[in-house]
C-alpha cells in the first residue's frame, strides 16, 4: 500500500501534478478575488475601508460585478477541485491503468482550466456548464472505480 502513495507509482505521480496544478489555479483565484477587490473599491467589510478606503467613505460593504463573478468562480473551484483530489486519492490506490488515470487527471485539470475561462470572459453557455458538467463525470468515473474497487 505505501508504495501506492509514494512518487515510485507513476500513477500517483502524474496524480499528484496534475492536483498540484488544479490546487494551485484554486489559490490563485482568492489572489484574483483580492486584487480585483482593491482595483473596484469593493469592500466586504467595514473594517477594510478604514485600512483601504478614501476619506469620506462610509465604510459600507459594495458588491461589484466582476469581484462577484470571480468568487463564484472561486466557490465552483472548491465545490468541485476538494472531491476530485479526495476521490483521486482514493482512485490511486485501486491500482488503475497508467494511462485511463492520466486521461483522468489532464480531463479534470484541463476541464477547470477552461471553466476558469468561460466563467472570467464570459464565454456563452453551454461553454462554462460543459465544462462543469464533464469534470463532475470525469470526478464521477474515478468514483464508479472506487466503488468497485472497495465492494465486498
Amino acid at each position: 500500500m505505501s508504495d501506492l502513495l509514494s512518487f515510485e507509482n507513476p500513477v500517483f505521480g502524474q496524480f499528484a501534478f496534475y492536483s498540484g496544478i488544479v490546487i494551485c489555479k484554486t489559490m490563485a483565484m482568492s489572489l484574483l478575488t483580492s486584487v480585483t477587490r482593491m482595483k473596484n473599491r469593493a469592500f466586504a467589510n467595514p473594517e477594510d475601508y478604514k485600512l483601504r478606503g478614501k476619506p469620506g467613505d462610509e465604510g459600507k460593504p459594495v458588491t461589484n460585478a466582476t469581484v462577484e463573478r470571480i468568487r463564484r468562480c472561486h466557490l465552483n473551484d472548491l465545490e468541485n477541485v476538494i472531491p476530485f483530489v479526495l476521490i483521486g486519492l482514493l482512485y490511486v490506490c485501486t491500482k488503475p491503468d497508467p494511462s485511463t488515470a492520466l486521461m483522468h487527471f489532464r480531463a479534470f485539470t484541463g476541464l477547470r482550466i477552461f471553466h476558469t475561462f468561460a466563467y472570467l470572459i464570459p464565454l456563452p453557455q453551454p461553454s462554462r456548464a460543459l465544462g462543469f458538467l464533464l469534470g463532475a463525470v470525469v470526478t464521477g468515473s474515478m468514483a464508479v472505480a472506487v466503488l468497485k474497487a472497495g465492494s465486498y
